[in-house]
């Protein structure tokens, strides 16, 4: 979710639409789609609650990382909305960001960048000079990933309410495979983000899509006549 956006929406595989809502706003969101397709009746999913309307629509509420689980919506609301601790690690190529966020605010954060070279179109033994340079690289990058994420949130562990990550997901399950990061490990959510090559701004940004409710809606099939 872009960092200060209320409501962002993409296509989902196998129909219908992702729309994923800033917590404070579930609420008008349901109310919005309840006055589109009728009241709409609530059922308990492993995933959060779901909502399937009289016209047919239905509305997948999925609780974000780290808020517990909810039996209607107002319960959900609240539990989106209320302020808890989220660990983030973002990684990609070179670069990797880790942080803290109480609520909506950044409180710990750390950033850092490794130079990992790019593919080159050399071929023969050029090619596997390059090539196992770039994997060397790579791993040293990986190797300061782990201790970063082992200094800042290794010891923030026992009061996270989840762990998100984002970037590339190859690099995140390596760093989380670390013997010594199990605490992290599992605390990890599901929800892998969407990020571009980890900034400090983009670590913020995160906070946002990490927080988010995720919904796929799908709309009522039109009858045939």
């Amino acid at each position: 979710m872009p960092y200060g956006r209320a409501v962002t929406s993409r296509p989902a595989a196998g129909g219908g639409r992702w729309v994923e809502v800033d917590p404070t706003r579930v609420a008008r969101w349901v109310e919005g789609f309840a006055d589109r397709h009728g009241p709409p009746t609530t059922t308990i999913e492993a995933y959060g609650l779901l909502l399937a309307a009289p016209d047919g629509a239905t509305a997948e509420l999925h609780t974000p990382p780290g808020a517990p689980a909810a039996a209607d919506v107002p319960g959900f609301v609240a539990a989106a909305a209320a302020p808890r601790r989220l660990g983030l690690l973002l990684a990609r190529k070179g670069a990797v960001a880790v942080g803290v966020a109480a609520g909506a605010e950044l409180v710990v954060s750390k950033v850092d960048t490794r130079y990992v070279q790019g593919r080159t179109a050399a071929g023969g033994w050029s090619q596997q000079r390059f090539a196992r340079r770039r994997d060397n690289q790579a791993k040293a990058a990986l190797a300061d990933a782990v201790e970063l994420a082992g200094r800042l949130l290794l010891p923030a562990a026992p009061t996270l309410s989840a762990l998100v990550g984002g970037g590339d997901r190859r690099a995140v399950d390596t760093v989380l495979a670390e013997r010594r990061l199990a605490p992290l490990a599992a605390l990890r959510a599901e929800r892998l983000l969407d990020v571009p090559e980890p900034r400090h701004a983009v670590l913020v940004g995160a906070i946002a899509a990490a927080r988010a409710v995720r919904i796929l809606v799908r709309d009522a099939q039109p009858t045939e006549a």
